[in-house]
């Protein structure tokens, strides 16, 4: 019984219905270029808020903010073209957290972290990502 309740209670991440280069369609929100997704919600990724480039890479504050929003299991792309890096802070957090590759989380090329991540939906695990739609 009580894991029903835990289900029931549990936020659902939002699906991802279209990608193309620089729009993602993400089911009941605007189209936008690049989202942080999250058990929830999802919102559009400014990388300008935690200096976010394609080098270094995806910085660990966005990650911590899929966490604290609720995600378990972490989905991040490299762009269309895998320009987009993740920093080394950003995996010594996963080290340091006890999380690992292929298992915990995920970095994949644009298109096949939109389908993973939704196949993690699909199996109703709180899952977050980081969608990067060009470069």
């Amino acid at each position: 019984m009580g894991d029903d309740n835990e289900k029931h209670d549990q936020k659902e991440s939002p699906l991802i219905q279209k990608l193309r280069w620089g729009h993602i369609e993400v089911k009941g929100f605007n189209t936008g270029k690049d989202f942080k997704l999250f058990p929830g919600g999802a919102e559009e990724w400014d990388w300008n808020k935690t200096n976010t480039r394609h080098v270094p890479g995806i910085q660990r504050e966005d990650v911590e903010y899929l966490i604290e929003k609720g995600a378990k299991y972490i989905v991040l792309s490299k762009g269309m073209q895998d320009k987009l890096e993740t920093s080394k802070e950003t995996l010594d957090f996963f080290e340091k957290n006890n999380m690992k590759l292929g298992v915990d989380y995920y970095i994949e090329g644009t298109r096949e972290a939109c389908e993973h991540y939704n196949r993690l939906v699909e199996e109703n695990k709180p899952v977050g990502a980081l969608l990067h739609s060009t470069c």
